[in-house]
């Protein structure tokens, strides 16, 4: 392997590292810091996220001694949740509601994880395990107890995997988008993934008050020992999912990483029943951005299977 290209390689991995970490927090967040100094009250009308299509009411949530934001837009019949990858917020889904509601007709939430958008930031290490409570907290609180769709992206899918095995009856299926899946952490890719990471994680932390900084200081904290645990976590099979994978993955220009994750969303699909694997030709890793019409046509195929 020539020097050149050991450098790319290098770089792509410490990408697609930062990517698996924080799912995105480097390259979608922006340098502005996002808490929930100026969120409104609780029952409050307002556009969820930064900018927001269409109207939903937002929810001000207590849990474990901090606040999150959740948006609904009221529909009814089913719940779709869209939960949305690390280092984004709810306005990730932006585009993709309306039209969401319109063809469904179902009740479709969005919210803010931990220190993200209008949701308080919670200091130390990221625990998949907290998020989990933070998901089932607002949920509970909105009354939402059975016939979900849970609609997850990127590092999302960590916390879909656990909230599933946690809570299974009230799923009634998943959208798992180029979702972070358990198979893909075998000791061998979490070192990998560890070291590559490290030199962005030391710079991090040069300047830790920034948003993306926190973020993958944060995941990058837990990062070993959460993922040799998540390894081992088995989706429920009562619980139906569809598993779409993107044509670039996040390993784009790594092309042994790229099988690997393709292989991990396989493996993943064939270890259990009602699971579809589905692949988003011509999209990058933000598959909700560039097949949004993919994404609505999966999670309106869910959803139909449920009724």
């Amino acid at each position: 392997m020539s020097r050149t290209h050991r450098r790319s390689v290098s770089r792509s991995l410490s990408v697609l590292a930062l990517l698996a970490l924080t799912a995105g927090a480097v390259t979608a967040c922006s340098d502005s810091d996002s808490t929930a100094k100026d969120s409104p009250s609780a029952g409050s009308s307002a556009s969820p996220g930064a900018g927001q299509a269409g109207e939903a009411k937002l929810h001000m949530v207590d849990n474990d001694g901090h606040r999150l934001a959740f948006y609904v837009m009221q529909g009814k019949g089913p719940t779709i949740v869209l939960d949305a990858g690390g280092g984004e917020d709810s306005s990730q889904w932006h585009d993709l509601i309306p039209t969401i509601h319109e063809v469904t007709g179902a009740t479709v939430v969005t919210y803010d994880r931990a220190g993200m958008g209008k949701s308080d930031v919670v200091p130390g290490a990221w625990k998949v395990e907290s998020a989990v409570s933070d998901l089932k907290a607002g949920l509970d609180e909105l009354g939402v107890t059975e016939n979900v769709t849970l609609v997850s992206h990127s590092q999302a899918g960590e916390v879909a995997t656990y909230f599933a095995k946690e809570n299974p009856k009230m799923l009634s299926g998943a959208v798992l988008v180029d979702a972070s899946l358990p198979p893909l952490y075998t000791d061998e890719e979490i070192t990998r993934f560890a070291a590559a990471t490290q030199p962005q994680v030391d710079a991090a932390k040069k300047d830790p008050d920034k948003l993306q900084n926190r973020q993958l200081i944060s995941t990058a904290e837990s990062y070993v020992p959460m993922h040799k645990a998540y390894h081992k976590v088995s989706w429920p099979n009562s619980v139906p999912a569809t598993v779409i994978v993107s044509e670039k993955t996040p390993f784009d220009g790594s092309p042994e990483d790229v099988q690997r994750w393709k292989d991990a969303a396989r493996a993943f699909a064939d270890d259990g029943p009602n699971r579809t694997l589905v692949t988003a030709d011509n999209s990058s890793h933000d598959v909700p951005k560039d097949r949004p019409d993919l994404v609505l046509k999966e999670i309106e195929s869910r959803v139909t299977a449920q009724q």
